[in-house]
């Protein structure tokens, strides 16, 4: 499979979207350490269900309070999730 980029704006779309599914997948792998269904750890988090699932597969929380929310609902230290986040950053850059 072969991927074109043309311009900078798809390249920018592309890397996000890559950093958002590594960011997914810490979350993903998370939730399945500590043993929880999307559904337990969505409600921990004061989400629904399919907000969770939005995460894990590539999308990123829009606030802070909302990372907060789910890093305390997976157990993450504060240390844990700055660097899950430092790593992922590309995933919220515009």
């Amino acid at each position: 499979m072969s991927m074109t980029i043309n311009n900078q704006e798809d390249f920018h779309r592309v890397q996000r979207l890559v950093w958002g599914r590594f960011f997914g997948l810490f979350i993903q792998k998370g939730r399945e350490r500590r043993g929880y269904s999307v559904e337990e750890v969505a409600h921990l988090a004061g989400m629904e269900a399919s907000e969770w699932l939005a995460v894990e597969a590539g999308g990123v929380p829009e606030t802070a309070a909302q990372l907060r929310l789910m890093g305390a609902a997976l157990q993450f230290s504060k240390v844990q999730l700055a660097t899950v986040v430092h790593l992922c950053q590309g995933a919220w850059k515009a």
